[in-house]
């Protein structure tokens, strides 16, 4: 009885050893992978690298549940009720993991090394953005195989399953339909290019300078300095109006309006004479194009002109026409001219 006992125990301490031998060798391995990353670093090329990264930690952990696996399968150690650990479609469930894990690796890291190359050298940033989702793309579907392999490997019927994942997969576009709409919305902005970021723009009733355009959403902040959230798809779908090119200046309309009885050449004039004194005393305006003043109405109770200007910037409209009506009350005050107001006459019968 005694000695039957200590071949039990021994097969224990064998069995420790096995691992323990599983064990250093993984440590070996490990060290290994090491030293070659720090010689793949000095080469040129990123293949090495990619192929390292992808196979070093899940040979490592192969290492070690083989020499588990031998162990226990060689030195018997395992109780009756736990025999079914010794399944073959357990080791050929594990091997198809390992090889999942690997293949994912290796294909994600292709992705982000050479897509990213690729995708940095185009001005666009549609690419990048295919690239993030194919890396999305390349993990789901390497993994769902796999799960798919393991579950055959039992003997469990996948029909139901690839059912479900096609069903579920309908779900996911109806429930994702508007991402997917801002995405491609996002994808046509970078390809069309309406704006870029930094232009001022206006959209609908927003308006103000691009601040970014991502994937689902692009965002401008407006003249109260308040950040507003456009979808993408909104904006493919609206208007757009680009204060920013094909160049920055932008023309301000100033509308005039004096009184019946005004000379008009004086006006027109006068008016011309405020634009160009802006011109040479401030910033604001360009002198080519030149202002122009045109007389456009017989008013019911004036007549009405309007002064074009060329702003240097798109964002000076309030200055340019603080400056020009300023000067145009003190000019007009200066000459006598009336700038009329809106009246009514009433005449009551008795």
């Amino acid at each position: 009885m005694e000695i039957g006992l200590s071949a039990f125990d021994m097969n224990y301490v064998f069995a420790a050893l096995t691992i323990l031998l599983g064990i250093v060798i993984a440590f070996l391995v490990r060290t290994l992978v090491r030293w070659l990353e720090s010689k793949a670093e000095e080469t040129d090329t990123k293949w090495d690298d990619i192929i390292i990264a992808a196979f070093g930690l899940p040979v490592q952990i192969t290492i070690v549940v083989v020499s588990i696996y031998f162990a226990v399968t060689w030195f018997n150690i395992l109780p009756e009720n736990a025999q079914w650990l010794l399944n073959p479609a357990f080791v050929t469930a594990f091997y198809i993991i390992i090889s999942a894990w690997i293949i994912s690796s290796f294909l994600h890291d292709i992705l982000t090394t050479y897509g990213r190359v690729l995708a940095g050298k185009s001005e666009t940033d549609l690419d990048d953005r295919l690239i993030d989702l194919l890396e999305l793309v390349v993990k789901y579907v390497v993994w769902f195989a796999a799960v798919m392999a393991i579950l055959k490997v039992f003997n469990i019927d996948i029909t139901p399953f690839l059912a479900g994942a096609g069903i579920a997969g309908i779900a996911v576009a109806l429930a994702a339909q508007d991402f997917i709409s801002n995405f491609f919305g996002g994808a046509i902005i970078t390809v069309d290019k309406p704006f870029k970021v930094g232009d001022r723009i206006k959209v609908d009733n927003y308006y103000g300078d691009v601040l970014s355009v991502g994937t689902r959403s692009t965002r401008i902040k407006t003249l109260d300095y308040q950040v507003v959230t456009i979808p993408n798809n909104k904006i493919t779908t609206n208007v757009i109006t680009n204060y920013s090119e094909p160049d920055e200046k932008l023309r301000i309309t100033i509308p005039v309006s004096v009184a019946y009885g005004t000379d008009i050449d004086t006006v027109k004039k006068i008016l011309l004479d405020i634009a160009q004194n802006v011109i040479r005393n401030t910033d604001y305006l360009l002198d080519d194009p030149a202002p122009k003043v045109f007389f456009l109405e017989f008013a019911d109770s004036s007549l009405k002109f309007v002064l074009y200007v060329w702003a240097r910037k798109y964002n000076l409209p309030d200055e340019i026409k603080d400056s020009i009506n300023s000067l145009i009350a003190e000019r007009f005050a200066e000459e006598g001219i009336e700038i009329p107001f809106p009246q009514m006459e009433v005449r009551m019968k008795k």
